[in-house]
């Protein structure tokens, strides 16, 4: 072997070490973390338009995590949201270190090995998406990819997802049908999740007064979008939020 191959190849190496290498724990972080915001990076959704069509991915996750955010929520669906596999890249590049959670809709294992590519530190599995089935063989596979998963559960014939081992449950305050949004439902779904586990509220959450009670009902984690794209700056937006709680 030449000395340039086998530059390249030693090269190559270190790109794989780099990947496989153990990525923040979205868990660990909102355990350790007084507010447990998981600040979300989405510049659309399907039945709201734009609310932020020119952010930038390397901007405004970057002012997230200095403005006091546990952790990050990307958005990569590209057709409905305006997402894309880059922002997550964009944003570790701009000097992010947090946790990253790959926010789509998984339904194949080429996406896990995407958010792994991408720099994510967990994904995102919908049981509304998927069969018990294809959602073990899909959390399954996230582990072995180094991948932590936050299980996203509606309504209480889903809570049966909980069991599979995931190592965060979400409860979507959003249906995904009519995307009619009620805050209620976390408070609703609560306490008939493994008490052990951390739990996530996700949408419809625009009050410190709501984040209060959530962590009354049991919540370590609260995934907020809309309320911080919506202004002019998503950074200060959350930094005035956390001082509120």
């Amino acid at each position: 072997m030449n000395d340039i191959l086998q530059q390249i190849i030693a090269t190559k190496h270190e790109e794989i070490a780099a990947i496989r290498a153990k990525k923040p724990s979205l868990r660990q972080a909102l355990l350790d973390s007084p507010t447990g915001i998981i600040a979300e990076f989405k510049r659309r959704s399907p039945s709201k338009g734009w609310f932020k069509e020119n952010g930038r991915a390397e901007e405004i996750p970057l002012s997230y995590q200095q403005n006091g955010a546990a952790a990050l929520s990307i958005l990569t669906d590209q057709h409905y949201f305006g997402g894309h596999d880059d922002f997550i890249r964009m944003a570790r590049q701009s000097g992010v270190t947090i946790p990253i959670l790959y926010k789509n809709f998984v339904i194949d294992e080429l996406q896990l090995y995407e958010a792994v590519l991408c720099g994510a530190s967990a994904v995102l599995l919908i049981a509304a998406c998927l069969s018990k089935e294809q959602c073990a063989t899909l959390l399954t596979k996230a582990h072995s990819l180094g991948l932590e998963v936050l299980l996203e559960m509606h309504s209480e014939a889903e809570l049966e997802y909980a069991a599979l081992g995931p190592d965060l449950c979400g409860i979507n305050n959003r249906n995904l049908g009519s995307f009619v949004t009620n805050v209620e439902n976390s408070f609703r779904l609560a306490e008939q999740l493994p008490p052990d586990i951390v739990k996530v509220s996700e949408s419809g959450i625009s009050s410190p007064d709501t984040i209060r009670a959530l962590r009354q009902a049991g919540f370590q984690g609260f995934l907020i979008g809309e309320t911080f794209m919506k202004t002019a700056d998503p950074g200060i937006a959350l930094r005035e939020f956390i001082a509120a709680i």
